[in-house]
């Protein structure tokens, strides 16, 4: 029998249940080691913050740590760009591939370097190497998640398909805080900071080597292949994944931004920095903290296929709106009456209830910014343009709130994070709805402009 041509393979369908449920949980799997490593930093951030900085107040110290969160953020786009490229060129199983390696170099940095009292200045400059590692990992791995996802989903239900892209994503932040609350119990608190915390990152790089074989078995997108062999045959035009070819769509390239901004800004807050905010502000302890934390997510995490399924019913848009209405209304009180109580129960409602709301977004942000490029430049379409807004709201979102409260000017974050969600709000009243693009290589966005 002859030899398939990629052409005939790319005319082969897979949306045969079992094999795309098998590439979503492969995909899955390895998106949820990436931000289990990415996550780690900051939930134990509160232990290692002495052992990379000079001796100083606990703020100044979660400042520095912030600091280094946000540069990792600064090399997002770089990964976007660098891997979303590559991902429309060479494949979205190659560039997944790559993501987790780098993520792996990373891990194993912090998790190997030494402290301040030992190397002096070269310890938070190899912490900041490690970050910078990371954040290209993650800004290449989100895009090409969210494009690999998407275009692996049976038809009609890519919400539900893809929302599994956050499951994983806020899994990797449970699972880096159940391994935080399990050390919190078998070790001392002088041990969790002198090395207790060094083997989270060990276990991430670890797991990182098992998702490089997982990820190997994992069938390339149909779309994909699809395009490259329509590229094979059309050489004319700007090339496929190339900044020449993004920048003819830039409507689709500012509404990833703007649909980005607010979203982002919002889940930071109520994930990564709102530990530290029980901890720094309301007074609550460390453990207690970190069981509000891992009890509120693991409620999130059960609402994103319940949202996702749910906009394949009634349609990304109306979902977004809800998001920016609810979100705009809910984060000033819900900071406020958080930073005037230390009751666990009290703080879990003040913290859940904003985080299901963040759901309405979360759920199906990866297939609504899919759902607005074509194939042959979707990989950069998503990543570019969520990378660069995640870096300037997103990586910025603790420091800015830290910065504010060292200024004795707190709540003024609580309005600037309102402000974000509301203009937010007014893209996605502005947007065209994007779930009704099927099949997805020929959607809405094959109109440019």
């Amino acid at each position: 029998m002859a030899t398939q041509t990629t052409a005939e393979r790319a005319r082969k369908p897979r949306h045969d249940e079992r094999r795309v449920v098998s590439n979503i949980v492969r995909g899955s799997i390895g998106n949820l080691i990436e931000w289990y490593d990415w996550y780690a930093y900051t939930a134990f951030s509160v232990y290692f913050a002495s052992v990379f900085f000079p001796s100083g107040d606990q703020t100044a110290q979660l400042l520095n740590t912030a600091a280094v969160f946000a540069v990792g953020f600064l090399m997002r786009p770089i990964g976007g760009w660098v891997l979303g490229r590559y991902a429309d060129r060479r494949g979205r199983r190659a560039a997944l591939t790559l993501s987790v390696t780098l993520m792996a170099a990373g891990s194993l940095i912090v998790a190997l370097t030494p402290s301040f009292g030992s190397i002096g200045v070269a310890a938070p400059v190899l912490l900041v190497t490690a970050r910078l590692l990371q954040g290209l990992s993650v800004g290449g791995e989100y895009s090409t998640s969210a494009t690999y996802m998407s275009e692996v989903a049976s038809p009609g239900r890519r919400g539900y398909y893809s929302s599994f892209q956050y499951v994983t994503l806020i899994a990797g932040q449970l699972t880096a805080l159940g391994l935080q609350i399990v050390l919190q119990q078998v070790l001392s608190p002088t041990q969790m900071e002198s090395w207790g915390w060094r083997i989270a990152f060990v276990v991430g790089a670890a797991g990182a080597v098992i998702v490089l074989w997982l990820r190997r078995g994992m069938d390339e997108s149909e779309s994909f292949e699809r395009a490259a062999s329509e590229g094979e045959q059309e050489q004319s035009g700007p090339a496929r994944g190339s900044l020449r070819l993004l920048l003819s769509y830039p409507r689709q390239c500012l509404v990833v931004v703007g649909l980005t901004m607010g979203g982002t800004l919002f889940f930071y807050t109520y994930t990564t920095y709102l530990q530290k905010f029980m901890v720094n502000t309301s007074g609550i302890d460390k453990p207690t903290a970190a069981w509000i934390n891992f009890f509120a997510l693991l409620v999130f995490v059960v609402l994103q296929p319940v949202m996702g399924l749910l906009s394949d019913r009634v349609g990304r848009r109306p979902l977004l709106i809800a998001f920016g209405v609810l979100g705009t209304v809910v984060v000033v009180p819900s900071l406020t009456l958080l930073s005037h109580t230390s009751d666990p129960v009290y703080a879990f409602l003040l913290m859940v209830v904003p985080l299901a709301v963040s759901s309405l977004y979360t759920s199906i942000s990866a297939v609504v910014k899919a759902e607005l490029f074509p194939t042959s430049i979707r990989a950069l379409g998503v990543g570019l343009p969520y990378a660069l807004t995640v870096a300037v709201f997103g990586g910025t979102a603790e420091y800015v709130a830290l910065w504010f409260k060292n200024a004795g000017h707190e709540n003024w974050y609580f309005y600037y994070v309102t402000a974000c969600v509301l203009i937010s709000l007014l893209v996605y009243i502005r947007m065209r709805e994007t779930s009704d693009a099927s099949p997805l290589d020929e959607g809405v966005s094959r109109s440019r402009g």
